[in-house]
């Protein structure tokens, strides 16, 4: 249940629509449900925002079944991530408006009312370091941001970035995604003045440590404003960059919200 919801749900029961008893049913599961092998957050938009997202990883299919079901009942924007092939093809049977998008490795379903907000540009330092950069995209995207993508710009070729950095001034907030040595956030950093998520990889050779090397180059990066998230963690440079975006949070939005 979300901000919308609920208080349509109050503006019923005050207008004698909705009697008490119905109302209490409703909200039966809030803050959350009890499945036995995981506690279902219904109360998440209500807090954050956005609903409750499922990591696949680790999880049972009928886990992730179970668990989908809950979730799609509330008719907002649902994300799956790190979902395989397998579990995405059950997944997206289960609505009619769930995508699977196959190299984010996320199953979403985006909220059709809402209108994309602000501009959240994310950059990659290679091809390889896409698949992280697509989690990030999809995931501002069904949050509600608006989102562009500039792939394959790193430093053994900076030119390809400094001839399209006119975008970067155009952003609200900037992802910077790379592998190997990590260096590419600190050169976007001494570009703009946007706020920059950077994100490390595990893509490189031996000495990247499975990403070790880009997170401690980006940890220890010499231009400010750079906020740094873990390895690989596509969604949640993603959900951070739209947060900045959006706003979410600050004195004003509170203020517009009361």
């Amino acid at each position: 249940m979300n901000q919308k919801q609920l208080t349509k749900l109050l503006k019923d029961v005050q207008g004698g629509q909705t009697s008490i008893p119905q109302a209490l049913q409703e909200l039966r599961t809030l803050p959350f449900e009890d499945l036995g092998f995981a506690s279902v957050d219904h109360h998440r938009s209500l807090r954050q925002g956005f609903p409750e997202v499922i990591l696949c990883e680790g999880k049972t299919s009928t886990q992730i079944l179970a668990i989908a079901k809950k979730l799609m009942k509330s008719d907002g924007p649902f994300l799956a991530t790190r979902a395989d092939p397998a579990i995405a093809k059950r997944l997206i049977r289960l609505h009619r408006h769930a995508v699977y998008h196959e190299m984010a490795r996320i199953v979403a379903i985006p909220d059709p009312t809402q209108k994309p907000e602000g501009l959240v540009v994310i950059v990659t330092a290679g091809t390889s370091d896409i698949p992280v950069a697509e989690e990030a995209r999809i995931t501002a995207e069904v949050m509600g941001s608006q989102v562009t993508t500039l792939y394959d710009v790193g430093v053994a070729g900076i030119h390809r970035l400094l001839d399209r950095q006119a975008i970067l001034h155009e952003a609200r907030v900037v992802i910077v995604v790379a592998g190997m040595d990590g260096v590419l956030p600190s050169v976007v950093g001494g570009l703009i003045d946007r706020p920059i998520v950077a994100v490390p990889t595990s893509q490189g050779y031996g000495a990247n440590f499975g990403g070790l090397a880009p997170l401690l180059t980006m940890l220890n990066a010499c231009s400010s404003g750079i906020g740094v998230v873990n390895i690989d963690n596509g969604f949640g440079a993603g959900c951070l960059a739209h947060r900045i975006n959006a706003g979410v949070g600050t004195p004003q939005k509170a203020k517009k919200a009361r």
